[in-house]
């Protein structure tokens, strides 16, 4: 990994100055109910309200807007379960790229359903038993396209590191943050606007307790491959973290939590219920490991980024009546 190029902080600001006409400046909500609960103040980020729905928007946007006229002509080619598909998908169309997405059989109906909206050509696959980076390196081969991936890339990791940029100039300094983490892109990208915008800021990966990959590598200090986890989340079923984004994780980041599906269909249920919001079960990683360290942030100013609100309404459904 030594002669990676890490993206840095500046590469974090180049990435909110070349998106900001494309990506929403997403709102940032409170809740008195949250902060009475807490003893705290609680900033949520709401990226659920971001285009497509998810932060995801924002590297891919800032990924494609640095290709080459060739580069633009022949195509690129995502891998993702759905959000940096659907993001991949309408970056491209906005760009008039021609993009192939490959995707999970059994990805949520409404991501692939998006997805194609947006034009995107969709290549499923078995993600139990198939390689998806191993497809998407032959379809960029075979075709001459150009290979994005979902986390692993200095530019994507520049472009979701956007967000809490955004956070940080809107509300100050803040005392913790909570990140969803599935590949590392957001948690990456976040952990290096906190070094620099609030340095004393202590800033916290959450994964799925079924898919903690994240926390074992930072444990252990090398990355460490599972198989693909059994979990709500489906935007964290991760096998590991990327060679990008797992050395600035290990640096930048003070720890990674996890928590379970339970939790996240508690945490859902609050945002649909006093919050009035549609959030993906992903997308409430982070707010429920802060509820479940609530006890350790009375009197601080925290920081939530809520990743997206890109769930199959049926099962969305479901989930909040509990079957």
């Amino acid at each position: 990994m030594t002669d990676l190029i890490l993206p840095v902080y500046d590469d974090v600001a180049a990435a909110a100055a070349r998106i900001k006409d494309y990506a929403h400046r997403t709102p940032v909500q409170t809740s008195r109910t949250v902060d009475d609960d807490f003893g705290a103040s609680v900033f949520f980020k709401c990226e659920n309200l971001q285009r497509m729905g998810a932060f995801k928007f924002r590297g891919a946007m800032n990924a494609l807007l640095q290709f080459s006229p060739a580069q633009r002509k022949a195509g690129v080619v995502a891998f993702s379960s759905g959000n940096h598909a659907q993001a991949i998908a309408l970056a491209a169309r906005l760009l008039d790229i021609p993009a192939t997405i490959v995707m999970p059989h059994d990805a949520p109906a409404a991501k692939v359903a998006a997805t194609r909206g947006y034009g995107g050509k969709v290549v499923e696959y078995n993600r139990y038993h198939e390689d998806r980076e191993q497809i998407g390196r032959d379809l960029a081969q075979q075709q001459g396209l150009t290979l994005i991936p979902p986390y692993d890339h200095p530019q994507v990791i520049a472009g979701q590191g956007t967000a809490a940029k955004e956070l940080f100039d809107e509300v100050g300094e803040l005392d913790a943050l909570f990140v969803c983490l599935g590949g590392g892109g957001l948690l990456a990208g976040s952990a290096l606007a906190a070094r620099r915008l609030s340095p004393g800021c202590r800033v916290y990966g959450v994964e799925p307790l079924a898919g903690n990959d994240g926390q074992q590598s930072f444990r252990t200090g090398r990355i460490v491959h599972i198989e693909t986890p059994q979990t709500l989340a489906d935007g964290a079923q991760t096998q590991h973290l990327g060679q990008h984004t797992f050395p600035i994780i290990r640096r930048d980041v003070d720890d990674i939590l996890t928590v379970t599906d339970d939790e996240l269909i508690t945490a859902m249920r609050f945002f649909a219920e006093r919050m009035k919001m549609v959030v993906e079960p992903t997308g409430c990683l982070g707010f429920a490991a802060a509820c479940a360290q609530k006890s350790m942030l009375r009197g601080k100013r925290v920081g939530v980024i809520i990743s997206g609100g890109n769930v199959d309404i049926r099962r969305y459904g479901e989930l909040l009546a509990g079957q």
